[in-house]
């Protein structure tokens, strides 16, 4: 048996390849498939299997796209009901590759048709050595159920049952293979390490540690991260079956002049990737700015708005080409153009820019202490603001202020602080679509005011492996 690993940072994302002799399986395949054919070439084998543990909401499945490349069969989940050609399976399903026994046991609970596959290797011997579990159990933490509007309370209770009747009856030695690692939205706290074991998880996942039923379903009821918009689009159309990599148009160079006409169609948005700091000198007025690095496409999957047709500001080609591939993790399939020269080219033509002011942790310091007429906004989530914030500060997470800014005075300067700088400046950039006139985004953000001696280090920023908001 041979399992080797992909993962997507700012996703984080697993998926798998389950290698036999000469044949192999893909686990719960990302959508540029290219990296399983290539991985599975070196490796002299056939991908013959597609294996889904469940319909993902964070991103989109790449299993039609790597069916019409190999001629492999997808499996998934029979009470998904999914709308293209499968092989549906359930409960006491198997089925071989080579040496291997593949076993399918149901695990409802982060949603509603939730497969895992337990995987034994018959050239060493009939106990289960893996599980792929999908997004059941993690390393540290377990699937959250709260996807589904008033479905919570009932998914946590399968949830449970799926975690101590299922999974916990596996041998120790059993090895975990779950679909997402820290940093991802489909569960809490989950630990950096990427594979665990049965046993280990028994022992040390504070969630299993719970086993009064009421009390799990509440600390998995209350108090969760936010659900981005894109979860329950994603799900839908992984259900569907999403359209063809191929079949989506390639990415467009447009001049300023056609660029500007562009912008004028009704959907059309355009979204800036460069880093804050350029974003701040010079951008074209009413952008959105997310910055490349980071959780780019969670960030874009969440913010911008469904069906947009999406202009891309970038540094070159290729990043706008690599902007375009992280839009379609998340559905976003119309990106269709660039800014040809970028922001120097739009200035050549006398075309307006607009900008963000920029100011330092002690020049924020200094506005804090004078009691300027500003507001201070921190725009990280409520788990980072609680562990440490600037005292007068609102706490309004970045992408609620699509809506939440009309809790703010336009009139009046708004500053915006995150951890490093980032997602405030997806915060501002909000603001200055919605009419606002000085938005100032504190560079550095809270991880530079504390290191200016300004504030205490907040435990969850300075953690570089814990599952935060989504990155700086």
């Amino acid at each position: 048996m041979f399992v080797q690993q992909f993962f997507v940072g700012g996703l984080a994302h697993s998926s798998y390849l389950l290698g036999g002799t000469e044949n192999c399986a893909i686990v719960d395949p990302r959508r540029d498939v290219g990296i399983y054919v290539e991985a599975a070439r070196r490796m002299g084998m056939r991908i013959t299997h597609i294996l889904e543990t469940h319909l993902h909401a964070d991103f989109i499945s790449g299993h039609l796209d790597l069916a019409r490349m190999t001629g492999a069969r997808i499996y998934a989940p029979k009470s998904a009901r999914c709308k293209f050609k499968h092989v549906p399976v359930a409960e006491g399903t198997h089925f071989g590759i080579d040496d291997l026994r593949i076993g399918v046991i149901e695990t409802p609970g982060h949603t509603p048709e939730h497969i895992s596959y337990v995987v034994s290797d018959k050239a060493r011997g009939d106990e289960p050595a893996c599980v792929f579990c999908g997004d059941t159990l993690f390393v540290g933490d377990v699937g959250r159920p709260d996807l589904f509007p008033g479905k919570a309370r009932m998914l946590a209770t399968k949830l449970y049952a799926s975690l101590h009747e299922k999974l916990m009856k596996l041998p120790d030695f059993c090895e975990v293979l779950p679909a997402h690692g820290a940093g991802s939205l489909c569960g809490r706290a989950m630990g950096a390490k990427r594979t665990s074991t049965i046993g280990y998880e028994r022992r040390y996942n504070a969630a299993l540690q719970i086993r009064e039923l009421a009390t799990f379903i509440s600390s998995l009821t209350n108090d969760m991260p936010p659900a981005p918009d894109h979860f329950s689009r994603c799900s839908a159309i992984n259900g569907r079956g999403p359209a063809l990599v191929g079949s989506l148009p390639k990415i467009e160079a447009l001049g300023p002049t056609d660029f500007r006409k562009a912008m004028a169609h009704k959907r059309a948005v355009v979204l800036d990737t460069r880093d804050y700091q350029a974003f701040a000198g010079a951008h074209v007025p009413r952008s959105f700015h997310i910055g490349i690095g980071g959780n780019f496409p969670t960030f874009a999957g969440w913010v911008l708005p469904k069906d947009a047709e999406i202009l891309i500001v970038a540094d070159d080609l290729a990043t706008a080409e690599g902007a375009q591939a992280k839009l379609r993790m998340v559905g976003q399939d119309r990106a269709t153009a660039y800014l040809d020269g970028g922001i120097f080219a739009w200035a050549k033509e006398g075309f307006d820019t607009s900008g963000v002011r920029l100011i330092t942790p002690r020049d924020l310091a200094s506005m804090v202490r004078r009691q300027r007429g500003m507001t201070l906004v921190d725009v990280r989530a409520p788990v980072e603001f609680k562990a440490e914030h600037i005292k007068g500060a609102i706490n309004i997470p970045a992408p609620d202020l699509r809506r939440a800014h009309k809790r703010l005075n336009p009139h009046r300067p708004v500053v915006v602080i995150c951890s490093t700088g980032h997602r405030s400046s997806l915060a501002a950039s909000i603001l200055k679509r919605r009419g606002f006139g000085e938005v100032i985004n504190v560079a550095g953000g809270m991880t530079g005011y504390s290191a200016a001696g300004l504030a205490k280090e907040c435990p969850v920023c300075m953690a570089p492996h814990l599952p935060r908001f989504m990155g700086a």
